[in-house]
């Protein structure tokens, strides 16, 4: 088939489903033009985008900005490898380290391997800085956490369906309840070998779980107090979804690691960092971590152009005033319907998620996600009875509003 033929939505499913590892289940739309807010399938529909590519595309699908960086770096230069300098990595480092206050950023691609590369110098940190014995270094994590599906991620997972016939596992690793700051705190008062304390500060695939005001500010003064590296995965809720620049920065906490991922290349290439400050980072040396395309020039001039995008743009107070509008509206709905089918909405920013009155293993919120389709609006269900919807954050007023009104529309035809 050649590449330049005109392939129908059933076409191009049907060649994935043939040639393709059955790793996703997605909605059945092919998407193939994006632009702002709006993704348009094969056959010309245009939608809403309510997902954005899992939080990638906070700026809007194809930014002019970024995929103008994008394409003048890799007129030039492409790839070097870190076997030799480039002149794009330092001008990143220097500008992604001053944009969240740290030190030292190590660049990596994807947001798994990013988790990775934490784990690794956690652990590194703990044996030499810290004192722990070799191999001894345990990280605490949280029930139904998701930072990846690696070996070693899914080693800490709860999710049987991640996990099941992939073992053996990697140990190390605790799990407590995720809010539950005493946990925390019985856990490190009870084992000399927690290196770190591993956490999303909002639970974006478990169904935007936000935690209790003043958890992670607590969680951080515990970790502080028992000499444990707090480590946040913002890799779903940073860059300027949840409302503020970093989902951590709710509760003024600066992590001692921060792991970005997603949005920081405004979704057009594959980036992801680990920040932290040079008396945690220099345990690193050269051989013992890295990555052929990390840091790579294209990377680099991405994600200074995705984050200038994010600051120009204050893409962080548009995304808080419009998920207050769009949390309002939808409590409006629910509280009028007496939850007859959507029962709560929960979230920060424009990070939100809508339970569906029903169980998990029913097909109810898939078959509204379908609908919603349909309506021209795309959303995914998570964890059966649950739809997240987070559009990019160039979205405005007037758009949110009408979205809404398709989807409060598309609940009203699933009443009971």
């Amino acid at each position: 088939m050649s590449v330049l033929e005109k392939l129908s939505s059933a076409d191009a499913i049907a060649l994935e489903n043939k040639y393709g590892a059955h790793n996703y289940h997605p909605l059945p739309v092919v998407l193939s033009k994006g632009e702002g807010v709006h993704v348009w399938d094969v056959e010309g529909k245009q939608y809403y985008d309510f997902l954005s590519a899992y939080s990638a595309v906070n700026q809007g699908h194809c930014h002019p900005k970024i995929v103008g960086a994008m394409i003048e770096q890799s007129k030039t230069l492409t790839l070097t490898s870190r076997a030799f300098y480039n002149d794009q990595l330092g001008k990143y480092e220097e500008y992604v380290t001053k944009y969240f206050g740290f030190d030292k950023l190590l660049p990596m691609n994807t947001g798994a391997e990013a988790v990775e590369t934490a784990i690794k110098i956690c652990r590194k940190w703990a044996y030499e800085k810290k004192g722990i014995d070799e191999k001894a270094a345990k990280i605490v994590v949280c029930a139904n956490n998701f930072h990846g599906r690696t070996t070693t991620i899914i080693s800490f997972s709860n999710d049987e369906n991640a996990k099941k016939n992939f073992g053996p596992f990697t140990s190390g690793f605790i799990m407590i309840p995720y809010d539950d700051a005493d946990a925390l705190e019985e856990v490190l008062k009870n084992d000399k070998n927690i290196a770190g304390f591993l956490v999303e500060p909002i639970q974006g695939e478990a169904g935007v779980y936000v935690p209790a005001e003043g958890y992670l500010a607590k969680t951080k003064a515990i970790c502080e107090a028992h000499d444990v590296l707090f480590i946040a995965d913002e890799v779903q809720t940073g860059i300027a979804r949840t409302g503020k620049l970093l989902a951590v920065h709710h509760e003024d906490v600066q992590p001692d690691i921060l792991i970005l991922g997603k949005a920081i290349s405004g979704g057009a290439y594959p980036v992801s960092a680990v920040l932290a400050d040079d008396h945690i980072m220099n345990v690193i040396k050269p051989g013992q971590h890295g990555s052929t395309f990390g840091g790579n020039p294209v990377a680099a001039v991405v994600a200074i152009a995705a984050l200038e995008v994010v600051k120009d743009e204050q893409l962080a107070e548009n995304a808080e005033t419009l998920g207050q509008l769009f949390r309002a509206k939808l409590n409006e709905y629910i509280t009028e319907s007496n939850g007859n089918i959507a029962t709560l909405v929960r979230g920060k920013g424009l990070l939100n998620a809508v339970v569906i009155n029903d169980t998990e293993d029913s097909s109810t919120a898939w078959d509204i996600c379908m609908k919603l389709r349909d309506n021209g609006l795309l959303a995914k269900p998570t964890h059966g009875n649950i739809i997240r919807f987070a559009p990019p954050l160039v979205m405005n007023e007037e758009q949110l509003l009408e979205c809404v009104h398709i989807i409060i529309n598309t609940l009203k035809e699933f009443e009971k």
